[in-house]
């Protein structure tokens, strides 16, 4: 089939790389590395007009719509009124990661079990309402902010600095304008990506993401520095606490609220002293969540996705290798603050380990870095332990200037 894929990351080259056997893959705008197997298309994922065009000069039969803006957008409405299949929610569906005020209702509304919480627009209401709480606590804003739009506050003064910041439109913009302020949950997290038709949900290998820029959890938040899968904290009892209590109260939650989610929904979980309680939605795949987990994935990729897009999940055999798998991102000096560009990457011998690129683009035939996260790692074996060795010993065979990396990934589930 030609299969087109939306997004330029390392989660895109992920998908589109298990999609390639067998298929004709396009990308758009895709990077350096999608560039090695499929064909990148120009444009911008916002430009409805513009994919839909891409679709139809390259006859493509199923898109793959991943990144959260154009779900958000309604980019997958947009194109299925006009005959193409996607794997991905329509706008209304992917508000539970769009409006963080829709998906806590929609946990208040029908139990889901997740942080108390408040919604404000108003700064003085909600200066008020920080007199006397206990710290730290968490305020998040209600729309899309590139994975920025959470703040931990461990006082009140950094509360209130964040609030005026975030009400006023200078630190996230619209998206900030409306918040929600959060009980602080603690316990070990987990993401647990999920195949939904909108009514069946089949759960993918449980995985531990790295937010933190540097080793020992320690610098500003990122995009994800590495991830390992399988979480050893979510163990099967636990998996099925959060399938009876969460994953499918999600599912019917919103096929009650007449919007069915339909693609891959992504349960952010803490795994509380109360039980496991939901963090955050997202509306795809995580990055790089998607690097670790997919290629543990046995199954044929595209057969499971039209699956979620023509409600036959139920009958779709989905089966994942049992296998550890390792992912070690290295980014730009200076990321997630400012970076260079345009430095060239060297790349050795990888062994039997995949490497995803996500800020890198072919210049004059050479790569070279061009964002924060430039590629990752990705490393499989029968443990936790040799996978870890293995990434680690090939990311020391890629090299830029300035090159940077966490040298503890996974190191907190092997205590």
């Amino acid at each position: 089939m030609r299969v087109l894929v939306l997004g330029s990351g390392g989660r895109e080259d992920a998908v589109a790389r298990s999609l390639s056997e067998g298929n004709e893959v396009f990308v758009l705008p895709g990077n350096g590395g999608t560039a090695a197997y499929a064909v990148n298309l120009p444009g911008s994922v916002m430009d409805k007009d513009r994919v839909l065009e891409a679709c139809v000069e390259n006859r493509i039969d199923y898109v793959v719509v991943t990144p959260d803006d154009p779900l958000a957008a309604g980019l997958v409405d947009h194109l299925s009124e006009n005959g193409f299949k996607c794997f991905g929610p329509d706008s209304k569906a992917a508000r539970i990661e769009s409006s963080k005020v829709f998906a806590k209702e929609l946990m208040r509304k029908y139990s889901i079990p997740t942080a108390s919480y408040e919604v404000f627009t108003d700064p003085g209401e909600t200066i008020a309402y920080l007199e006397g709480r206990d710290y730290p606590v968490v305020i998040k804003a209600d729309g899309l902010a590139l994975g920025k739009g959470v703040i931990i506050a461990e006082d009140r003064e950094t509360a209130v600095s964040a609030v005026g910041e975030m009400l006023s439109g200078k630190r996230f913009g619209d998206a900030g304008k409306r918040i929600v302020i959060e009980e602080f949950l603690t316990g070990p997290e987990v993401t647990v990506l999920s195949f939904t038709d909108g009514r069946t949900v089949v759960p993918m290998v449980s995985s531990m993401d790295h937010k933190r820029a540097y080793d020992g959890d320690k610098g500003p938040n990122t995009g994800g520095m590495g991830v390992i899968a399988p979480n050893p904290f979510y163990t099967d009892e636990i998996a099925k606490e959060c399938m009876d209590t969460i994953f499918l109260p999600t599912i019917r939650a919103m096929e009650a609220e007449g919007c069915p989610f339909r693609g891959c929904l992504y349960f952010g979980l803490m795994l509380t002293p109360a039980g496991p309680k939901v963090i955050e939605y997202n509306s795809r795949f995580g990055d790089p969540e998607a690097e670790a987990v997919l290629p543990l994935l046995k199954s044929d990729l595209l057969s499971v996705m039209m699956s979620t897009t023509d409600g036959t999940l139920d009958r779709q055999e989905v089966v994942f290798s049992g296998d550890a798998s390792a992912v070690v991102v290295a980014a730009s000096g200076g990321y997630p603050g400012s970076y260079e560009k345009g430095k060239e990457i060297t790349v050795g011998d990888l062994g039997d380990a995949r490497l995803y690129i996500a800020g890198a683009m072919l210049k004059e035939g050479r790569l070279v870095t061009s964002g924060g996260r430039v590629l990752c790692v990705q490393a499989m074996a029968k443990d936790l332990p040799t996978a870890l060795d293995k990434a680690y010993a090939v990311i020391g065979n890629v090299s830029f200037e300035k090159m940077e990396y966490r040298s503890d990934i996974g190191r907190r589930a092997l205590v």
